[in-house]
């Protein structure tokens, strides 16, 4: 399990440069928004008809005082009461419309940002073995959880808000230049301070958001971490040393947060001083207006409404502008993922169009990971097995065996040389129709948390109970499983930690004989078992091997010794091949030692 550090969980992660490039990039949200452009729109509209309808009631306060005063004249001069009445329709109509422009925003929001999320996990999970070797689960978690959350957000409130605070803002400033132009003169006179100040905050918090969200994707990191090892947890009583290491975590969590807030507590209190301190000057200007007679009483108070409108507005948009950034980095995060490129594989199950006999061959295999391109695995590998026959491939620790697996899988391809199925190259056969007709059982079995029945129906989902039965018993499962009271319906837990490993390692047998591949890898898969259990195990492994091809990667001679071809691996080489009668009777062979070591043991 990994233990770094916060700067250890934070070094991979893409990091955001706010050019214009970026901006752009980011402006691919409207494409998860274009198939419900029509609510969009209509959401606008409503939004429009909110901000009308917001702005109106100065207008009709203006009148309610004018009337008061007996300032009204000509036909549309209302008595108060009707006045009164129209402010409280107007108050009415603005509910309605506010409440259809938050519905349909979140409509829209929560649509757009379901198909973002089904597009990002689809895209993850297709991503190539290579991708997911240089990440952390946790990191990938926060990019699909943490990161969608904040353009959720964005999507269903703060996009709605800045529009409407726009809409304000334009009609605020042209109603307030309209009832005094010097007033509104006066008024704007602070609004290049203000830019000059936002331009100074938002580089400090655009940076402080950016490191508050790194560090919550490095605490989410160590959870996911220590659930998943939990075993390895309890076992070296380390308990301590994972609260400790989390609360480390969360704690320059809450600095930065704080940090954060003080930069934008110091920028919008700056706002607010600005903005109601030009309103105080404003009305100050007014009342000497009003006093000459320039002004009366309800234009002052319409235009204060007005110009307090506009203020607040002009204030919301600090909050607004660092939401938006936050979201910006984001959808850049995002936007990296989608950008990756995923290995050929449908989104959809196909129908096989190319069918395996079981025929495997590597002809002058070389291959290095691609993280480490200066170690060499594997050198040189050349091994031919024949439909039906039972193939074995042993060898040291560091050999290169289950690198072989992963070749065979298609994991990775390989530096040099060519794999061959039925003597076709393996790039020409389709990624996902390939992996179809193979069936790997390895020795860390990984159980999903569900129940007994999904865990095997697995390899072959929509089978029928009386399928997924039969293969249970071939695994020598079927008597286990009935035994616990809710039989196949027995949720394994996280990862099966509810059974035992032979139970495990038989559940995914199971698995396996319900797929029915056309070829079998084994990678050490009873290696780990007691005698009783790897007894059992055995036998359903002969089950399962069974008139298919099988590819061993076996730890225990003694269970290989029947093995049609033994390959024995050294430092990336084939060191020798033969039956298990050849090798034993080779002096000094590699094969022979590896025995004689493990009789000794025993």
């Amino acid at each position: 399990m990994a233990r770094g550090r916060r700067h250890e969980g934070t070094e991979d992660l893409p990091k955001v440069k706010f050019s214009k490039e970026a901006f752009r990039e980011s402006l691919m949200i409207f494409r998860y928004l274009r198939p419900y452009r029509g609510i969009y729109i209509t959401g606008l509209i409503f939004i429009a008809l909110s901000s009308g309808t917001t702005m109106a009631f100065p207008y009709l306060l203006k009148r309610l005082i004018d009337s008061a005063h007996g300032d009204l004249k000509g036909p549309f001069a209302f008595t108060p009461g009707g006045i009164a009445l129209t402010m409280i329709a107007v108050l009415g109509l603005q509910m309605v419309f506010s409440f259809m422009r938050i519905y349909l925003f979140t409509r829209v929001g929560e649509s757009a940002i379901a198909d973002m999320r089904k597009e990002v996990y689809a895209r993850l999970i297709m991503m190539p073995m290579d991708f997911f070797a240089q990440r952390r689960v946790g990191e990938l978690s926060s990019r699909i959880t943490a990161d969608i959350s904040q353009i959720e957000d964005a999507v269903t409130t703060v996009l709605a808000e800045i529009l409407r605070g726009v809409l304000t803002l334009i009609i605020g400033i042209g109603l307030i230049l309209y009832i005094s132009p010097k007033m509104t003169l006066l008024m704007l006179s602070v609004i290049p301070v203000i830019i000059v100040i936002a331009l100074i905050f938002s580089k400090r918090i655009r940076a402080l958001s950016r490191k508050t969200q790194d560090q919550l994707a490095d605490s989410g990191t160590i959870v996911q971490e220590t659930l998943q090892g939990i075993s390895n947890v309890k076992a070296f009583s380390n308990e301590w040393y994972e609260i400790k290491r989390y609360n480390s975590s969360i704690t320059n969590l809450v600095k930065l947060a704080v940090k954060n807030g003080v930069a934008r507590g110091f920028f919008v209190s700056f706002m607010l001083f600005s903005v109601f301190g030009a309103i105080v000057l404003v009305v100050w200007y007014g009342a000497g207006l009003m006093q000459a007679g320039k002004l009366s009483f309800g234009d002052l108070t319409e235009f204060v409404v007005y110009t307090a409108f506009v203020g607040g507005t002009m204030a919301g948009f600090a909050d607004l502008y660092s939401q938006l950034q936050k979201t910006l980095g984001a959808t850049q995060r995002v936007r990296d993922l989608l950008k990756e490129d995923i290995e050929a594989i449908p989104a959809q199950e196909a129908p096989l169009t190319h069918k395996l006999l079981g025929n495997v061959a590597l002809e002058h295999v070389a291959f290095s990971y691609p993280s480490r391109s200066e170690v060499v695995v594997l050198r040189d590998i050349s091994i031919q097995v024949k439909s039906g026959q039972q193939i074995a491939i042993v060898g040291p620790s560091g050999a290169g065996k289950s690198t072989l697996v992963s070749l065979l899988l298609r994991f990775y391809a390989p530096n040099a040389g060519q794999i061959l199925f039925d003597g076709v190259d393996a790039s020409g056969i389709p990624l996902a129709e390939l992996r179809k007709q193979m069936a790997l059982v390895p020795q860390d079995i990984l159980l999903f948390g569900g129940s007994i029945m999904e865990n095997i129906a697995y390899g072959k989902p929509g089978a029928p109970k009386e399928e997924i039965e039969a293969a249970a018993r071939q695994a020598n499962a079927h008597d286990f499983i009935t035994s616990f009271p809710e039989g196949y319906n027995t949720v394994v837990g996280e990862r099966g930690i509810k059974l035992s490993g032979g139970q495990r390692q038989r559940i995914a047998i199971a698995r396996a004989i319900l797929k029915d591949p056309a070829i079998l890898l084994l990678d050490e898969a009873t290696s780990s078992l007691d005698s009783e259990s790897e007894a059992l195990v055995q036998d359903a492994l002969n089950n399962l091997m069974r008139n298919r091809t099988s590819i061993v990667i076996a730890h225990r001679l003694s269970t290989i010794r029947n093995a049609d071809q033994i390959i024995v691996l050294e430092n990336g080489f084939v060191k020798e091949s033969g039956t298990h009668q050849e090798l034993i009777q080779m002096d000094e062979g590699l094969y022979k030692n590896l025995s004689r070591l493990q009789l000794t043991d025993q």
